[in-house]
């Protein structure tokens, strides 16, 4: 049934293109434009489409009007000021006929991208009765882009268009998305867009644009994208195929201007350990280059503690991957160690991821340097004797048990490399951590095992992420 819903999509897909191509003397656009869309404030916004070869077409939005001419292939694209931020604005597309867009709001585009985590929606996420009634917030705008890999880049996707958030409404919307949009809307007082383009199992892999690989080497995919299958039993493209998403739910949204993206996925790349994070980079590389920003903003979920089984181990290699990733510059990183579940992949809270996400868009891209974005992060250490003391950055007012209790997942070893429970006390803004049998201890390691939900944060409730201080 799926195989033949998604052959389906195909169908339809490629039959609105073959229509599209007849009618090519028409001005048409891609459907990530529409009634009710954001578009970007404070940046040229992006406008594209296709018309008969040599067609000049204007473009008007708001008091600016700009032309452009379609090359021969029938593609032409300019950019234009957009007015102020809020709205609403209409923005018209005129050559031999005219398409006019009504409803455009002004304000802040994100990207929300991901697996489960992120395309996990309002309605089966915590409190879905009452967020649902709460969820009138018609400056809230949401594109839902459809499951559709692809074996090349495509220039168009076939969508439902922007949807109004509303209580008819919200309850479809990405989850960590809305609540991430909703604080930016409640702290900026701007309209948001949300285009939200995410699946459920996929690899980081099938997201990443040639370009991207070609920035790093990736063990076992730079230069071997065979690796991955090109189609599935069935004879279609399969959403784990190299470049497939990148193809199908990236490729149509470009140049459309956002102001930056937020991911939530590593689950299906849990086995890739350490590496994870050069796939993340080669990801952060390869959207930057698509939108042709080297500063484009990219936030992201660091995985919530889960009893995956197999090797303990893994799932904190993964966070330590993530957290290493925070070293390319305009990115940050929600913790979640504190509202897991370790029975369920999928968390309920939500709120929280979403808020954290929104506190990093706030004090790096929207400039409120006083915020406390963070929870803490592993410094450095010292040895004093019996005892190791870690210095973290991210402290806010003070460290704290966010429980009351003694502070908890805390190892320690000497040489001999083996890590024992360890007491951890705070000691001003530094955490002290020491075991009766380890002498001469050499390391710490916090956190450090899948089911971890450790109860070390800032006196501002932001947990710490896990860390380990040796390299073995």
């Amino acid at each position: 049934m799926v195989l033949l819903h998604r052959g389906l999509l195909f169908a339809v897909y490629f039959f609105g293109m073959a229509i599209a191509t007849v009618a090519s003397a028409d001005v048409t656009l891609p459907n990530i434009f529409g009634d009710h869309m954001v578009i970007q404030q404070q940046q040229k916004t992006a406008v594209w489409g296709w018309a008969e070869a040599g067609e000049d077409v204007a473009v008007s939005f708001g008091d600016a009007s700009v032309m452009a001419k379609a090359s021969a292939d029938g593609k032409w694209s300019t950019e234009i000021d957009p007015p102020a931020a809020g709205g609403p604005y209409t923005l018209s597309v005129k050559g031999k006929n005219e398409v006019v867009f009504k409803d455009v709001l002004v304000g802040e585009v994100w990207l929300c991208s991901g697996q489960s985590n992120m395309e996990w929606t309002v309605k089966i996420s915590n409190k879905p009765e009452e967020e649902i009634a709460a969820g009138n917030h018609p400056r809230i705008r949401h594109i839902k882009i459809p499951h559709i890999p692809a074996d090349a880049p495509q220039e168009n996707v076939a969508t439902n268009g922007w949807e109004i958030c509303s209580s008819d409404t919200v309850g479809e919307f990405t989850a960590a998305g809305y609540y991430f949009g909703r604080h930016l809307m409640q702290e900026l007082d701007v309209p948001i867009g949300l285009i939200g383009s995410n699946w459920g199992g996929t690899r980081i892999e099938p997201w990443t644009p040639p370009a991207g690989f070609e920035t790093v080497e990736v063990a076992g995919v730079s230069g071997n994208l065979d690796q991955f299958p090109e189609k599935n039993d069935a004879g279609q493209i399969n959403h784990q195929s190299a470049l497939a998403l990148y193809n199908g739910m990236i490729s149509p949204l470009v140049p459309y201007t956002i102001r930056g993206a937020i991911w939530y996925q590593g689950e299906s790349n849990r086995d890739d350990g350490y590496t994870y994070e050069t796939k993340m980079r080669a990801l952060i590389a390869g959207w930057r280059a698509l939108w042709k920003k080297e500063a484009l903003p990219f936030y992201f979920v660091q995985l919530a503690p889960y009893r995956y089984g197999g090797d303990e181990e893994l799932l904190a290699q993964i966070w330590e991957a993530q957290s290493k990733t925070l070293a390319v510059p305009h990115t940050g990183m929600a913790v979640t160690v504190d509202i897991s579940n370790i029975t369920d992949i999928h968390p309920r809270n939500k709120q929280d991821v979403g808020k954290r996400l929104a506190l990093w868009a706030l004090a790096k891209t929207y400039g409120q340097d006083a915020l406390v974005y963070s929870g803490p992060l592993y410094e450095s250490m010292q040895v004093e004797g019996d005892k190791i003391r870690i210095h973290l950055n991210h402290i806010g007012s003070g460290l704290k048990s966010r429980d009351g209790k003694p502070l908890s997942w805390f190892t320690i070893a000497g040489s001999d490399k083996q890590f024992v429970d360890a007491t951890a006390e705070i000691d001003g803004n530094t955490v002290l951590v020491a075991a009766d049998t380890v002498k001469e201890p050499v390391a710490v390691r916090f956190g450090w095992h899948q089911e971890a939900e450790p109860n070390l944060s800032n006196q501002e409730g932001l947990p710490a992420s896990p860390f380990r201080t040796d390299s073995w």
